[in-house]
């Protein structure tokens, strides 16, 4: 797959030719395997494959999480390409596309996007809204099968001001969350998302939505719950009020019951004393006049 690189490079007329024998010494090839592949040409399976590569690496990228078998059933689902999980492994595994979490569970810590420096340091207050938010992802079982919540929380109200609830925990849902609280709230430049640094906080897609709105990224330590215990607190509310209060047939009944509850009892109706016993959509209204109700 190396080897169409040393051609274009050697190509004449180029702005910038490199010999052969330099590009191959550079990339600890042989010249002679280079000559013979450009004898014999290029096999379609070949291309097959660089392009499978292509997809699966973007598909790692943007899910780090992902071992082969996920990103051989997304490329299924996507139509992107009809080959067997056997040969999806085989690319990986010669491209090094792996799994952030090895098999017993625990991170590796060497795969994925780096990860932010914590800019929190567990001080969760604020001088007023859409300085710093608080996000997480919380997931729970249904007769289905497992849905995830993904929300931010201003900590100067104590405020949710976005969420996304999916079947799958994608980079996609941290996505959506962030961009929903983006719209509600159009913070300036300059707040602070803060998070623990799992692979959906850490994807590209993620980023990219950080870095077109201006807003920085704050991460705690690796396995330590307190560097984000603010937003922990509001899951055990979750918990509580919500999914351990029945058994849920359905991922949509529990979705519609986090919707409900969010949006109608904890951000409207909910009093806490740490506001003064206001709710939080009442702290922001008293507290700033100026403040848009979402």
């Amino acid at each position: 797959m190396i080897y169409p690189l040393v051609q274009e490079l050697a190509v004449t007329g180029t702005r910038l030719r490199v010999p052969v024998t330099v590009t191959c010494r550079v990339l600890k090839i042989t010249k002679q395997g280079y000559f013979k592949w450009l004898a014999v040409g290029v096999s379609q399976r070949d291309w097959d494959d660089a392009h499978l590569a292509n997809q699966a690496f973007d598909m790692h990228q943007e899910d780090p999480e992902y071992g082969y078998r996920q990103i051989a059933w997304e490329l299924e689902a996507t139509g992107a390409t009809s080959a067997s999980e056997r040969r999806i492994w085989r690319v990986c595994s010669e491209n090094g596309i792996r799994s952030v979490i090895v098999g017993t569970g625990r991170r590796t810590g060497s795969w994925g996007p780096p990860t932010a420096e914590a800019q929190v340091r567990r001080d969760f207050t604020a001088d007023g809204p859409n300085q710093l938010w608080l996000t997480d992802i919380t997931e729970h079982w249904t007769r289905e099968g497992k849905l995830y919540l993904c929300t931010l929380k201003d900590v100067f109200s104590n405020r949710i001001v976005g969420y996304s609830i999916d079947s799958r925990m994608k980079a996609s849902l941290a996505v959506a969350a962030l961009t929903d609280a983006i719209n509600r709230r159009s913070p300036a430049p300059g707040l602070i998302v803060h998070s623990d640094r799992g692979s959906q906080f850490r994807a590209r897609k993620f980023r990219r939505v950080l870095d077109s709105n201006g807003l920085a990224q704050s991460m705690g330590a690796v396995g330590t719950c307190a560097d984000n215990a603010a937003m922990e607190s509001f899951f055990n509310l979750v918990q509580t009020n919500v999914l351990d209060r029945k058994k849920w047939a359905t991922r949509q009944e529990l979705r519609l019951a986090l919707v409900r509850w969010i949006n109608g009892t904890y951000n409207r109706r909910r009093r806490q004393r740490a506001l003064g016993k206001l709710t939080p959509l009442e702290y922001e209204i008293t507290y700033q006049p100026t403040a848009q109700a979402a």
